[in-house]
């Protein structure tokens, strides 16, 4: 079990050092079977933003794993205290997630 977490935290900590490769966000139809998925998953922000072509960062996605999961909404929870709006985490990510 920890060499699965930390193997979780690896590829976390790899993901970060990469940029999004797009700054658009995707075309796409919206409705159908994912954005039914990522709203009863992740709520009804995550859903309608998938359906106008937003992506999921990976924290939002690593929020499935139990342990992993608490641990990700910690580290969301203390950026937000930070005081990052959407705009600045656009800018700093991509547009594509927002």
């Amino acid at each position: 079990m920890k060499k699965f977490i930390t193997l979780c935290v690896l590829i976390a900590l790899c993901l970060t050092l990469f940029p999004a490769a797009s700054q658009a966000k995707v075309q796409r139809n919206p409705g159908g079977i994912m954005p039914f998925l990522v709203g009863c998953c992740w709520g009804l922000r995550e859903g309608t933003e998938w359906n106008e072509g937003a992506q999921m960062h990976w924290r939002e996605w690593c929020r499935i794993i139990p342990v992993v999961g608490l641990v990700i909404a910690v580290w969301d929870g203390i950026e937000c205290a930070g005081g990052i709006t959407a705009h600045q985490w656009a800018e700093k990510n991509g547009a594509n997630w927002y």
